[in-house]
């Protein structure tokens, strides 16, 4: 059964937070402050902020996308590349502390906020089972 206003979802309240939390990320470390003209810096800091923006602003849609689909391969897909971009979050914040930034319990405290995020994510993929009808791939997240 789909949610009619995904934004009741704790997955999902967790995900604004994580967006809005990687846009002060971005705004703390990158050169350029307007975080709307990110793409267009050469740094590669800006750069790395930029990416963290943009992957962390995809992860709400497509909690939405998954939550309003009857469909759990629908749902999958959806789950799947959010898992993608919080892996390459990740990634990025990786990359910005080996460049050197100084302040890296920020680093630290927002992978505690996609650690959570990721929590909650998975117990929000094992009610999947429980509410479509379409488990056509064998899908059993409870295993």
């Amino acid at each position: 059964m789909p949610y009619k206003n995904p934004t009741s979802l704790t997955v999902y309240k967790k995900a604004l937070a994580l967006t809005s939390m990687s846009r002060e990320i971005a705004s703390y470390f990158s050169y350029n402050k307007d975080l709307l003209k990110l793409y267009q810096s050469r740094s590669l800091q800006d750069s790395i902020a930029d990416h963290i923006v943009q992957d962390a602003h995809l992860i709400p849609e497509h909690i939405a996308q998954a939550a309003n689909s009857n469909s759990n391969v629908v749902r999958l897909k959806y789950v799947n590349l959010t898992q993608i971009m919080i892996k390459n979050i990740l990634s990025y914040c990786n990359g910005l502390e080996h460049m050197g930034v100084k302040e890296k319990e920020y680093i630290n405290l927002f992978r505690s906020e996609i650690g959570s995020f990721r929590r909650s994510l998975n117990s929000w993929m094992k009610t999947f089972r429980l509410q479509g009808p379409d488990n056509s791939l064998g899908f059993d997240p409870v295993k």
